[in-house]
């Protein structure tokens, strides 16, 4: 069930991606456009996580095109991650809170993945003060719109939130673009 869901997912940002005139995709590439490369499914990158709160401060995060945007620090959670040989290390991620919501942008090492990194949205399930529970589905990890056109003015990734262990989930980079 759930990776049929993901499948049709991936389908549908696929067509969106095909057909859409909001695409970040050319005419001509759309034309030439096959579907996106994606890591299979697969559920261990579906974590429930425990975050601490922090204290809310904003951040500045310069983007692609020069642009400075205001980000609110919201949380940082700890999971462990298998290393390039299959150790298993603890990695830390920070999640940030924006006006659309909530923001995790990272980068990784794993191989054809766009080295700009990649986004997700974690879904907030329960909060404390001092803590915060969020569903964060690394399937479902993609790469920025600036990835694929010039056009496009996006988060560069922080410091705090680059790791130097792959997750070898969602989307892979379109290299032809």
């Amino acid at each position: 069930m759930y990776a049929d869901d993901l499948l049709g997912h991936r389908r549908q940002k696929d067509q969106f991606f095909k057909t859409s005139p909001h695409s970040p995709l050319t005419q001509e590439q759309q034309d030439a456009f096959q579907g996106l490369p994606y890591f299979p499914p697969d559920e261990s990158y579906l974590l429930t996580v425990d975050a601490e709160r922090l204290d809310g401060g904003a951040i500045a995060i310069e983007t692609t095109r020069g642009e400075v945007r205001q980000y609110r620090r919201y949380a940082r959670f700890t999971v462990n991650a298998p290393d390039a040989d299959g150790e298993h290390m603890p990695i830390a991620l920070t999640i940030y809170e924006t006006q659309h919501g909530f923001f995790l942008p990272f980068t990784d090492s794993a191989d054809g993945v766009y080295s700009g990194g990649r986004y997700l949205e974690p879904d907030l399930i329960d909060e404390t003060p001092d803590r915060a529970r969020f569903s964060v589905d690394f399937n479902m990890a993609y790469s920025p719109f600036c990835a694929f056109s010039d056009g496009w003015s996006c988060p560069i990734v922080p410091g705090e939130n680059r790791l130097s262990v792959p997750i070898r989930a969602g989307e892979r980079y379109l290299e032809a673009y």
